[in-house]
């Protein structure tokens, strides 16, 4: 991951890599590429809303003008890791599997879009500049880190 002015950009670096994940996940052939980017994507997921939940949402929860959405934010990232668990018990080869990681696909990029349209400019007036530079280095490290102690 780059260096990066502000967290909104260091977020959608990782955003960018989720989409483009779950397009490869749903263009593949259940000929056990399927585990392999699942786990990629899984891993990309749970490190960047483990970093996001950090150092960004728990700073906007502090606002009112945040409260909500935030709240919501975190329901999307629970709704997405249910999802996650769902494909990843679903047989790879059966047709329940497709139905499941098209969900997840749906669920991910609904929250994407919402929170670059939405929480960026709710969050964005809350944060000063220096707070936005700061959170971005923060933000890189946990992913880095959790990224790492994820693939283990």
């Amino acid at each position: 991951m780059a260096k990066n002015d502000n967290i909104y950009e260091a977020l959608r670096e990782s955003h960018e890599l989720q989409r483009s994940l779950c397009r490869r996940l749903l263009r593949t052939k259940p000929d056990g590429r399927r585990k392999e980017i699942l786990r990629e994507l899984r891993i990309e997921l749970a490190a960047h809303a483990a970093a996001e939940e950090r150092f960004l949402y728990a700073p906007i929860l502090m606002h009112d003008m945040g409260l909500n959405s935030a709240r919501h934010a975190l329901a999307e990232h629970h709704e997405i890791d249910e999802c996650v668990e769902d494909v990843s018990k679903a047989d790879f080869e059966g047709g329940s599997w497709y139905a499941k990681a098209k969900k997840l696909s749906h669920e991910v990029h609904h929250h994407l879009r919402e929170e670059e349209t939405k929480f960026f400019q709710v969050s964005g007036k809350i944060l000063t500049d220096t707070q936005k530079k700061k959170l971005a280095k923060q933000y890189e490290s946990d992913y880095r880190r959790m990224k790492t102690s994820l693939a283990q």
